[in-house]
């Protein structure tokens, strides 16, 4: 994901091409009827990474803080509800951990401390709460190093067990073979579901890593040893190579909801699943590219019928209209292949804005039931406003703010509704109070609120995401100042940790 990868990867054949494609422009403004389609509930994540990025080591922790909270307040504003930020880049950290060492992208030498142990990761989980933002950390599960020429703290893994690892296209990984690497691994998140208040535990499209062609992965030790007495052949590498990445996935599940019951596990894929080798079989799409499956032993479809993983993020990279991978047949593929879990799609800013694509992709997305919302590929591409992307999603596509979708699947329960819902006017303005049960470790308590306006004789319709006034994490909000007048009713709903919303909500009538 990091160096767009994937381009390399996808050749040029003439194919069948599959879905509709539809002329546009990204600025277009939206219709009545497009404004309807705005859904109440949508996924809207950006990715930040760390790895190869080098601007943090040159900033002090306040220099840092006020980057971070400047980066947040725009996204927010450009409605954006789930940040995943890479705190694992090469089995390093961007957080206080007994397991792993600081992170060379974070103070500049893997194992060096920032100034007061300065842990962004709780940092960014703070603020991102306060503005009603998820929080994902996102691990690499398998690499340890970004370069041949990494220098490894002495408390690195790589330094304290060497012969758990393998160099392969000038990238060092953890041997996938090896079950203390699956353990270690586990370990890891272990240490952070139980430490940090995240949302999710993240894991990108590096599982095995991307073939060279004409060059092997070197595991044979491992195989030897663990693959051989457990029945493969050389014939079979492959299933033991996927089953080696399929009791990851399912132990990481466990792991992360033994711990933490709401806490999510995501993978976003690499965009292909299979290549479809007939018109008669089913396993994959009409496209011609790099395959999970195969290229990355990332049984994907597996994950998803087994409930190893809570959502399914692809990284549905290309164009619309792309020879060998078309985004429209893409989305539509992984549409019909959820299994009941959630669906977003993952969106490369530049090559969408590019194109001018941005009103297809959206329209598309949302035209398909079975697709839950989309994260944005990277956040710095929202953050410069490409081509004006970030005023298409304010003004358009994000006008209206979303709630995440609701994890039924993992947890289907309403919360109880607020109490004790009163209106007090001060000098600041008009303030909103109620009572709410907000303990973090009951399933059904309150973990944020939703404010909702209506004016005069106005139904009352929670369904509409132009009704949304604001979120909020305390048990108080401020109503914003818009030079309304009038008589206007206001309803506060409580939403919990799987968002899971009560079912009325209680209302309060304000005179502005």
């Amino acid at each position: 994901m990091e160096k767009y990868k994937h381009k390399k990867y996808v050749y040029s054949m003439s194919l069948l091409l599959l879905g509709i494609v539809m002329m546009g422009c990204s600025a277009t403004r939206l219709s009545l009827k497009e404004e309807k389609m705005i859904p109440k509930r949508e996924f809207r994540g950006a990715w930040i990474q760390t790895v190869y990025q080098n601007e943090y080591k040159n900033m002090t922790p306040a220099e840092m803080r006020d980057d971070f909270i400047r980066k947040l307040n725009y996204l927010k504003a450009c409605g954006i509800n789930a940040l995943i930020f890479q705190v694992r880049p090469e089995a390093d950290a961007f957080y206080k951990s007994k397991l792993e060492p600081w992170s060379r992208f974070y103070t500049g030498t893997q194992g060096l401390a920032p100034v007061g142990d300065f842990d962004l990761m709780k940092f960014l989980i703070g603020e991102c709460h306060k503005r009603n933002i998820e929080f994902h950390a996102w691990l690499n599960p398998y690499r340890a190093g970004a370069s041949g020429s990494t220098t490894f703290a002495p408390s690195h893994i790589m330094n304290k067990y060497p012969g758990r690892f393998i160099k392969y296209d000038n990238l060092i990984y953890f041997d996938p073979g090896q079950p203390q690497n699956r353990q270690f691994i586990c370990n890891v998140v272990e240490d952070i579901v139980s430490r940090y208040d995240v949302d999710g535990i993240h894991l990108d499209d590096y599982f095995y890593p991307y073939p060279v062609p004409g060059v092997p992965f070197p595991d044979d030790r491992s195989f030897k040893r663990y693959g051989i007495e457990k029945g493969y052949t050389e014939a079979t590498r492959g299933d033991w190579r996927r089953e080696n990445v399929n009791m990851l996935i399912k132990e990481l599940n466990e792991t992360v909801h033994s711990i933490k019951p709401w806490v999510r596990f995501g993978v976003s894929p690499f965009g292909i699943y299979r290549n479809r080798k007939s018109t008669t079989d089913d396993s994959g799409s009409f496209t011609n590219g790099m395959q999970c499956y195969d290229d990355l032993y990332a049984d994907v479809l597996l994950w998803l019928k087994n409930g190893w993983i809570d959502y399914n993020m692809p990284q549905i990279y290309w164009e619309i209209g792309h020879t060998a991978a078309d985004y429209s047949v893409l989305i539509s593929w992984w549409s019909q292949h959820t299994e009941g879990r959630h669906l977003y799609i993952g969106q490369d800013v530049a090559r969408t804005m590019k194109a001018g694509q941005l009103t297809e992709k959206m329209r598309y997305e949302r035209e398909l039931s079975n697709i839950d919302g989309n994260c944005f590929w990277p956040a710095n591409e929202l953050l410069w406003n490409n081509k004006g992307v970030a005023d298409s999603l304010r003004r358009n596509y994000h006008r209206y703010p979303a709630l995440v979708p609701a994890y039924t699947y993992l947890y289907n329960h309403k919360p109880k509704e607020v109490k004790d819902l009163q209106a007090e006017k001060n000098s600041e303005g008009v303030w909103l109070h109620w009572n709410a049960d907000m303990n973090p470790m009951n399933l059904s308590s309150a973990n944020y609120f939703v404010i909702y306006r209506f004016a005069g004789n106005e139904r009352v319709n929670l369904n509409n995401a132009a009704n949304i006034v604001g979120f909020t994490r305390s048990l108080s909000f401020l109503l914003p100042y818009d030079k309304k007048k009038g008589d206007f009713c206001y309803v506060v709903t409580a939403v919990d940790r799987f968002h899971n919303e009560s079912k009325k909500g209680v209302r309060v009538k304000v005179k502005l």
